[in-house]
């Protein structure tokens, strides 16, 4: 076992800087001899571990301060171990990156058939997020496109997991956060498409309202549908935006940088943030200006262009170390979903409620889920529109402003998403995902994270007063700043790509 220094196997929110420790998830230590959970004489107390992929979760679900995180690639050689190209049927270890999956399978027209705004994530963090992507509406989750999973648990070895062998661990696996086991290897289905390059079809729209009444036929007539929204702007230009829809290029169809869509392979980095500053630049003057310089780079009506899959999928992946920009706090990722019924005066009350605490939200995503249901007991993704705000941690009053989404967003009828989270109460996430109870029924019990200690251990009817101890502290300290190589941009350029995420 090691221990990391403060930065490492941190979340991507960076809310909390902790030296952790952690063992390559194939070290036998975090395993007793029979088969059953770790002891004491094994492992100096507390002994709870978490499977911990490439730390791409913005909140505190892949933490384990009080224990040991088992690292999935560190230390490790996660391979692809079979493929067949005629089916599309993949099997891989659960640290195999999409990156790595992308680029292996490309070349025979298969491609990833959900996939969230960065490359960087693994197998088995897609699978313990139960991940979502732009097209939503036509594939949902991405647990709705796994056929196998191999789990190891400390009280019985090695299980096969598919939805008909072991199937209710099969559900609390997928979206389970990595409290079931850890995910050895995992079987996909992939997706066939004519090319990677993606036919973007961009309309401006002015006010909320005009992305409302657009956004259903979006989803009919397109494979991607999602929209940036200007959070900053009021009066009668509240709530506008540009809503980005794609379909798979025909094969052939040039997109004037092909960098990638034959082969997989994403184009390079435009530039890295070398450090972070001591105040977050993502907010202010610069925001609001930024905002409107970004509003009107798309004219008015809509536009079809081709452009490569990197850039329309994983344009943040193009700028090393992005999350500084938000400053040494770190920042806050708000996902809500909220019932279709009655959604535009709930996205108007959440956009508001920002606005009226005078914190801006950089990245604003507003996206329609459709109604194909997921196969993981505490998935997020229901049927309905979700909104992703984010916020540079400035202590209580942002603290506060979180607080009241939650409650918006409570009392539609909505949840709140929990693997972006870092403080959401145990009541909000008990009210949005009431299946928690029996996630912690098949818990395995050597498995323990932040996030499970400050929210279902803290709700009635949960077990394991030992694990559940110490508490993870609400609200973060402030850290100091990183010093890193890397080279700079130009602050539009790298603002304008971030945004170009929509994730």
């Amino acid at each position: 076992m090691r221990e990391a220094g403060p930065h490492h196997h941190d979340s991507w929110g960076r809310l909390k800087a902790a030296a952790r420790r952690a063992m390559p998830a194939t070290d036998a230590a975090w395993r007793a001899p029979s088969g059953g959970p770790a002891g004491p004489e094994r492992q100096p107390e507390p002994a709870s571990f978490l499977p911990y992929g490439n730390g791409r979760s913005y909140g505190d679900t892949c933490h384990n301060d009080a224990g040991v995180l088992l690292d999935a690639r560190h230390g490790m050689a996660p391979q692809i171990t079979a493929f067949d190209p005629e089916t599309g049927r993949l099997t891989a270890d659960a640290g195999v990156l999409f990156s790595e999956i992308t680029r292996h399978v490309a070349g025979h027209g298969w491609f990833l058939p959900v996939t969230p705004g960065t490359q960087f994530v693994t197998l088995g963090g897609a699978i313990a997020n139960d991940i979502h992507g732009k097209n939503h509406h036509r594939r949902g989750t991405f647990g709705r496109w796994v056929e196998e999973i191999e789990l190891e648990r400390s009280d019985r070895g090695v299980l096969t997991l598919t939805p008909s062998e072991n199937a209710e661990l099969f559900a609390a696996t997928i979206s389970g956060m990595g409290l079931t086991g850890l995910i050895r290897r995992a079987t996909i289905r992939l997706m066939k498409v004519a090319s990677l390059a993606i036919v973007e079809t961009t309309t401006r729209f002015d006010t909320l309202s005009d992305y409302f009444a657009l956004a259903e036929a979006a989803d009919a007539r397109h494979e991607y549908a999602v929209a940036w929204i200007d959070s900053l702007a009021g009066g009668r230009n509240f709530g506008r935006g540009h809503l980005i829809c794609g379909d798979h290029a025909p094969a052939g169809d040039e997109t004037g940088d092909k960098t990638g869509d034959d082969s997989g392979e994403a184009s390079g980095q435009l530039a890295s943030i070398p450090f972070t500053p001591p105040v977050s630049p993502l907010a202010g003057p610069f925001l609001k200006a930024f905002n409107e310089a970004y509003f009107r780079k798309a004219k008015a009506g809509t536009h079809t262009r081709t452009v490569p899959f990197a850039g329309f999928f994983y344009p943040l992946d193009r700028i090393g170390a992005w999350n500084r920009l938000y400053g040494p706090r770190g920042l806050h990722q708000h996902q809500s979903v909220v019932p279709e019924a009655g959604a535009e005066a709930v996205v108007r009350a959440l956009l508001e409620c920002a606005k009226s605490h005078r914190q801006g939200s950089f990245l604003t995503v507003l996206k329609r889920f459709g109604d194909l249901q997921s196969p993981g007991l505490t998935s997020f993704p229901r049927p309905g529109y979700t909104l992703t705000l984010d916020f540079p941690h400035r202590g209580e009053k942002t603290l506060r402003l979180l607080a009241e989404l939650d409650r918006i967003t409570l009392a539609a009828g909505g949840a709140v998403n929990p693997y972006k989270d870092a403080r959401m109460s145990p009541e909000t996430f008990s009210a949005g995902f009431p299946g928690w109870r029996r996630l912690e029924a098949l818990r395995d019990p050597a498995m323990m994270s932040d996030f499970w200690r400050r929210t279902a251990m803290r709700l009635p009817a949960a077990a394991s007063p030992v694990l559940a101890a110490p508490a993870t502290p609400a609200v973060p300290a402030a850290r100091d700043g990183d010093n890193s190589n890397g080279s700079r941009g130009s602050s539009f350029t790298i603002a304008e790509t971030i945004v170009a995420a929509r994730h």
